[in-house]
């Protein structure tokens, strides 16, 4: 579906997810997460870094839980985990699904928008999300992958006190309260030779997300970030051809207006309220929930909508890859 209509579906799209996972959790055998169980979450592309958001997550809620591209567990003789989840938003990435291939003996679920995909062929246990329609670039399925995450680890782990039922809602009201702030940072970030993105815990898999799509649909360079690593010379090519997006309320605020001062366009993604634009700085406020993936979901839709401004601004309204591969996706067996 059109990228638009994909943001405009996710409030609908989680509340629907929200039911399905909860049916297939209550039914699955979850005693392999007993405490103390190390769980290692594989995927590749938007579903890798809504891995290491999920997995920042989890071990705040007292799991030991890490977040792996699916090529690096190829080789079967790693043994990294007690659990292994392969997180796959179509259900047919070659990569976490040959993670999980390789491992028959172990314990292995499977995450994806729907339960009959190929991902379930390799896996013990299967999650359909149910997010339903998606576009091009992600955006149902990378919300629905984090909820589902989400209320994953509030069954496993320390209860995170996220209200899950009201997080539609929430998402309906961020989208519509951004539309200006958005404007103004597509403005600002338009035409910049690169992006970098820049964000820590939570933030960094949002991060790696707002990279994908703008390197997806506005076919800009971008590059994702821990914010102090950022510190340590990734910054220095930066001038004022270039551009940094920032998601975070600590570090990263002095950061945003070191960096606007030395001339450099500059976005931040907050939900500090006590900050304002600047000279070359835009602050798009988020309101914070503080009760995990669903503020990482929150935080996610100003680059969802800051995308879809920038795509428009260059003549690209529609995502088409160019260089697609032909190894990347498992085939669908055609019907009986």
């Amino acid at each position: 579906m059109p990228y638009r209509d994909g943001v405009a579906l996710q409030p609908k799209s989680l509340d629907t997810s929200r039911g399905i996972v909860t049916a297939a959790l209550d039914k699955a055998d979850l005693k392999a997460f007993k405490p103390g169980a190390t769980i290692a979450v594989a995927g590749i592309g938007a579903s890798l870094y809504a891995a290491q958001a999920a997995t920042a997550q989890m071990r705040l809620q007292g799991l030991r839980a890490m977040a792996f591209p699916g090529t690096e567990l190829y080789d079967p003789r790693i043994d990294v985990a007690d659990v292994y989840v392969a997180l796959s938003a179509s259900g047919r990435s070659v990569e976490p699904a040959k993670a999980m291939e390789a491992r028959p003996n172990a314990v292995t679920f499977g995450i994806a928008k729907a339960a009959d995909t190929p991902l379930a062929k390799v896996v013990k246990t299967m999650i359909g999300t149910g997010s339903g329609a998606d576009s091009g670039p992600n955006t149902t399925s990378y919300v629905g992958s984090l909820q589902a995450l989400g209320l994953l680890a509030d069954r496993i782990g320390t209860p995170s006190g996220a209200d899950w039922t009201a997080l539609p809602g929430k998402v309906e009201e961020v989208l519509a309260l951004v539309v200006e702030p958005v404007r103004r940072a597509a403005d600002l970030l338009t035409g910049r030779t690169s992006i970098d993105c820049v964000g820590a815990g939570l933030a960094f898999g949002t991060a790696g997300y707002a990279a994908l799509l703008i390197r997806e649909a506005v076919r800009a360079p971008a590059q994702n970030w821990d914010t102090l690593n950022f510190l340590h010379g990734p910054m220095e090519p930066n001038d004022g051809g270039t551009s940094v997006l920032l998601f975070g309320d600590g570090r990263e605020v002095p950061l945003a207006r070191d960096l606007a001062g030395f001339g450099i366009p500059t976005v931040l993604v907050t939900s500090r309220t006590d900050l304002k634009d600047a000279a070359n700085l835009v602050v798009i406020t988020v309101p914070a929930l503080g009760t995990g993936l669903p503020d990482a979901i929150l935080q996610a839709l100003p680059a969802q909508l800051l995308t879809a401004d920038m795509s428009e601004a260059v003549g690209l309204p529609v995502c088409e890859f160019r260089y697609r591969q032909t190894d990347t996706k498992l085939a669908v067996p055609a019907a009986a």
